[in-house]
């Protein structure tokens, strides 16, 4: 620009952007009314006391994070500047890259992502955890899951899908969320001579307590709530220390009656436990599903030679 020697980066898609990002947290910062943008001196007043204002609030967090990772924002979030600060606030509680901020934020449309899923897990948390771990407790959990970064084949089973994680263990906790720390797979517990495996097993360092994790790769039961009960009284028996507190239980399952799995949380005030379902929509085809297809297209590619052979008679 002519009136800013060597200063760059003013295209007309970056002016437009830029434009975009005052005028979407303008209304923020002035109660939810737009402040014009005005091509005279007074425009420079204007940006200052939209600044201003927001430097006031407590989410100047937006002045903390990449002008890259805005861009994806305001492309997702429409007008809605709740979403918005929330996952301006995640980007800086997490770290996040781009492209992991674009993994969070769901389909490209912006839906289907953390602030959709976070919180929504049915708990028993406001009846059997004190006051000021109830929700902090509740934001850890989600619903749904997104499992999508795992390559399983159809009708894959329980022991499929643990593995699976086990092995792709960074990406889920990163799917679980900040302060979850991976203890072990398949935890074996020894009660009176009897053994115990639990699936999957956290602890979580915010709340000072153990994460027991059980999947279902089918829809939810009342009866797998016991369990659960039974693998969170082993690690309160067995692994925590007296300055843990009491452990909590996550039931993920491939889908839920949320009727059926409210009824069966208000008759439990034995354990802490959250209830939420996994998505996963690739899915690799079987062997037999591969070996079918060879044999299709070996029959199409036969089909084909003796069209071939057919025509060259004919002429």
């Amino acid at each position: 620009m002519e009136m800013m020697p060597g200063v760059d980066g003013f295209t007309r898609k970056n002016l437009q952007n830029a434009t975009r990002f005052y005028r979407f947290y303008s209304t923020y910062a002035n109660q939810k009314q737009f402040v014009s943008i005005s091509q005279d001196e007074g425009d420079t007043q204007n940006r200052k006391q939209f600044v201003s204002k927001l430097e006031q609030t407590p989410d100047e967090a937006i002045f903390r994070i990449p002008w890259g990772h805005h861009i994806v924002i305001l492309g997702k979030c429409a007008n809605n500047q709740e979403k918005a600060l929330f996952y301006v606030h995640k980007t800086l509680e997490n770290q996040w890259s781009r492209a992991m901020l674009l993994n969070m934020m769901g389909d490209k449309d912006g839906n289907g992502g953390l602030y959709e899923a976070q919180g929504k897990a049915l708990t028993n948390f406001s009846e059997t955890l004190p006051k000021p771990d109830t929700d902090l407790a509740r934001d850890i959990l989600k619903d749904p899951y997104n499992l999508q970064f795992l390559r399983l084949y159809e009708n894959y089973q329980e022991q499929d899908l643990q593995l699976a994680l086990e092995q792709n263990i960074v990406q889920f906790l990163l799917e679980l969320g900040n302060g979850f720390a991976f203890v072990g797979r398949q935890k074996v517990f020894t009660v009176d001579g009897d053994e115990f495996k639990a699936d999957l097993l956290f602890y979580h360092l915010k709340l000072r307590r153990y994460v027991v994790v059980e999947l279902k790769v089918v829809k939810f039961q009342p009866e797998f709530i016991s369990k659960l009960n039974f693998y969170c009284s082993c690690v309160n028996h067995q692994l925590k220390d007296p300055q843990d507190g009491d452990t909590i239980g996550l039931l993920i399952c491939k889908e839920k009656n949320d009727v059926v799995a409210r009824w069966t949380l208000e008759g439990n005030q034995q354990q802490p436990i959250g209830i939420s379902t996994y998505r996963i929509s690739d899915l690799l085809p079987s062997d037999q599903q591969i070996s079918d297809r060879i044999h299709q297209l070996e029959q199409e590619l036969e089909r084909l030679r003796k069209l071939q052979k057919r025509a060259k008679k004919d002429e």
